[in-house]
């Protein structure tokens, strides 16, 4: 036998191969013995590629997108679903798996679609060895990695995952919901992940060490699969470890999700940058937009804005017209009383500016029948948000992007209205935020956006506790907006003072985290998050007090 052939003797196997005592097969290489040909002949029976690709939808192909990645090495190529559709959507992908008979399948059904792989046969442990340069993403899907048995084997793989990622590269995994097999026993919906009708996917024998599912297709023949049953949790901390710096998990593709619930979590850990994302030049002072980007990424964050606001909002809420005083409804009110101040029809376009969730562009589009942009800098409420406009419907009406309002990338003079809310203060460079509005705004369009400022007349360090609670320098007033938009040719419309719903909102919002904190550290909020926010938002509930803020509603409009 060549060398070749016995490195894949997979290619040769018909039958599988264990021990007198499979449970006793714990190693990592024994998937090579698993995996053979007449196995690999069946898989796409039990993954059905159309009904996976229903089922998980643009998840994957959003995620990246949103993080403008263009080349993706896929390390668990198994048949080729997710390198074909990735291939289909115009990345630039690689295709690894350490097995030669998945690969052998995937390269036909590729070319049975129109498409050439690229692959290459590699073992993860030593994944440098066989792959050239450095990829924007890597994936590793269909619950490989829980083929790894021996913990320094995981390691040493995401190790070579981080090594193999350039700078800002992001890498994507999923895994069986473990914790409640382990815990609860084995249920499955079926729904998204192994979805072919006909097969019978479920666990043998488990144990803390061991998981060996059988597979049992139509025409009655069977197979297994050894795995360990790694929990969620303890995925997340080997992602920290290996140094990621950002992981954010999802269940069954949905954000928000009870533990016990999905049959898959899958694991988004970002590989962070020392420089700014946005600059290419480096700078001596800290850089406000990756403090921005980082503070709205942080799970700590997320939780906070996404259960005390309601997953839609974060902005300042009119109060005086909510008879209940939610914060939810007050958030509504803001942006119903902002709607009425512009002129929006169908075939009209909107680009709202620090977007958030984007719950303003969804009403907007909802009542108007425009089409809006939502420009917004932090990943992790774009994905929310990108959910939420699948959910919605919009997806051909709303467009997410992943930017700065510093920089716009949009061409001159192409919207009816730019919108904002309460964004523009974490600009270093405001009068240039304004300059871009004007810039991409058509002649006689409109500028309309809310912003937490300081009042006109504040002396200096009087708002330093303010600054501090989100790391800003200083903050915009009424009379610098409205000089800044003269001075680019805005015509001043209206600044509507409505400073008493800023001290209302930054009361309500406290007493609601106060009221909401065991909820929200089951959720994830860390003790000394909650405890920070408490104090930082007293500070701004006492600079209203004192008379030290501003805000309200301000209308400039380009001249026509």
């Amino acid at each position: 036998m060549t060398e070749l052939s016995e490195h894949n003797a997979d290619l040769k196997l018909e039958e599988q191969s264990y021990s007198d005592d499979p449970l006793t097969d714990r190693q990592t290489d024994h998937y090579r013995q698993e995996y053979v040909m007449s196995f690999v002949e069946k898989w796409d029976e039990l993954i059905n590629w159309d009904g996976r690709a229903e089922s998980e939808g643009q998840f994957f192909i959003d995620i990246l997108r949103a993080r403008s990645k263009e080349t993706v090495l896929d390390v668990a190529t198994g048949t080729g679903f997710h390198s074909v559709r990735l291939a289909e959507a115009g990345f630039d992908v690689t295709s690894a798996d350490g097995s030669a008979a998945m690969l052998a399948k995937a390269f036909s059904n590729a070319a049975a679609r129109g498409l050439i792989l690229k692959t290459v046969q590699a073992d993860w442990r030593w994944l440098n060895k066989g792959i050239k340069g450095k990829y924007d993403a890597i994936i590793c899907l269909g619950n490989s990695f829980t083929h790894l048995h021996d913990e320094s084997d995981r390691r040493r793989a995401l190790a070579e995952f981080y090594a193999a990622l350039k700078h800002d590269g992001v890498l994507i995994l999923d895994q069986r919901n473990y914790d409640q097999m382990l815990d609860h026993g084995f249920s499955t919906k079926h729904k998204f992940y192994y979805v072919g009708d006909k097969v019978s996917a479920e666990p043998e024998y488990l144990d803390d060490g061991l998981i060996r599912m059988k597979y049992t297709f139509p025409d009655g023949s069977e197979y297994t699969l050894n795995m360990c049953p790694v929990r969620k949790n303890y995925v997340r901390r080997l992602l920290d470890e290996a140094g990621f710096q950002r992981v954010r998990t999802f269940g069954d593709f949905q954000e928000t999700y009870a533990e016990g619930d999905p049959d898959f979590f899958i694991h988004v850990a970002e590989k962070s940058a020392i420089e700014s994302r946005w600059s290419g030049a480096s700078s001596s002072r800290e850089d406000i937009q990756a403090t921005t980007e980082d503070y709205y990424d942080s799970d700590d964050a997320d939780t906070f804005y996404s259960l005390v606001w309601g997953g839609e909002d974060i902005h300042v809420g009119l109060y005086d017209e909510t008879e209940s005083k939610a914060i939810r409804e007050a958030s509504d009110k803001t942006v119903e009383r902002m709607a009425s101040k512009v002129t929006l029809g169908a075939g009209g376009r909107i680009l709202d500016l620090g977007a958030g969730y984007g719950g303003a562009m969804r009403h907007m589009v909802r009542t108007t029948g425009a089409d809006a942009v939502c420009l917004n800098i932090s990943a992790t409420q774009n994905d929310r948000n990108r959910h939420r406009v699948r959910k919605a419907g919009m997806t051909d009406k709303i467009t997410v992007k992943h930017g700065v309002f510093e920089d716009v990338p949009e061409d001159d003079g192409t919207f009816d209205v730019v919108w904002s809310q309460d964004a523009f203060l974490h600009s270093d460079q405001r009068g240039k935020v304004m300059a871009e509005a004007f810039r991409v705004l058509k002649p006689g369009g409109t500028l309309i956006f809310t912003d937490p400022c300081q009042a006109d007349d504040v002396g200096p360090g009087v708002l330093q506790p303010v600054y501090n609670r989100i790391k800003l320098k200083d903050l915009g007033s009424f009379r610098f907006y409205r000089e800044a938009a003269s001075a680019l040719g805005f015509e001043v419309v209206e600044q509507e003072d409505l400073t008493h719903e800023l001290r209302n909102h930054y009361a309500r919002v406290r007493e609601e985290m106060l009221a909401n904190t065991p909820a929200l550290r089951d959720a994830g909020a860390s003790a000394a998050y909650l405890d920070n926010m408490a104090t930082g938002l007293q500070h701004w509930v006492d600079a209203a007090d004192a008379g030290h803020l501003a805000w309200g509603i301000q209308v400039f409009r380009k001249p026509g």
